[in-house]
Formats: structure tokens, sequence, C-alpha cells
């Protein structure tokens, strides 16, 4: 239900504007990553821009991505320490349980 509802209120109209920002959005724009002489060839990229805004897009998705995870590796590591804490005392009473002397069950 939740999962519909995040479709439906969230994903398709993104994609809508996403299709209104691509066909609006068809002229040629050239990128250069030279400030010094900006009509370098070698250094001047041209696309529609609609692909450089998506490409923005992903780069900024894919950026706060991994500065999420860089940011939550804390917590990872403390949740993997503790799982091997709680495996290696389940062991430890296996091992203990299966050394000591084995009591009666009580009877009723």
């Amino acid at each position: 239900m939740w999962n519909r509802f995040l479709l439906i209120v969230v994903v398709v109209p993104l994609a809508i504007i996403l299709v209104t920002l691509a066909v609006a959005n068809r002229a040629i724009v050239g990128v250069t990553v030279d400030p010094f002489n900006p009509e370098n060839p070698a250094l001047t990229w041209h696309m529609p821009l609609f692909i450089w805004l998506l490409l923005a897009l992903a780069v900024g998705v894919i950026a706060g991505s991994l500065a999420t995870w860089w940011r939550q590796g804390r917590y990872r590591r403390i949740a993997r320490e503790r799982q091997q804490e709680v495996q290696r005392l389940r062991e430890a009473a296996q091992r203990q349980a299966g050394a000591g002397p084995v009591l009666p069950k009580p009877g009723v």
C-alpha cells in the first residue's frame, strides 16, 4: 500500500516533470571547462540542455548517496561489532552447555 502511494504521489509527477523538461529543452548547449578560453573546442561539449539537466541530477543523487553512506559508516561498524559479540556469546553458551553436567528436567 505504501509503495503504491509513493509511486503515485512522488514518482509519477517527477516523471511527468522530467519528460516535460526534456521536450522543452532540446536546444543544443555548449558547456566548457576552460573559463579563460571558452572557445577552446577541446574542452567544450555540445549536447541538448535536457541531457545536461539529467546528468546534473544523476551526479547530485550519486553524491548525496555517497555522502550518506560515508556518514553512516560509524553506525554500520557498531552494528557489525555488536553482531559479532552476539555470535561470540552464542558460541560460548553452546560450548558451556555441552561441557557442563546435564541436570534432570524437573518433574511434574
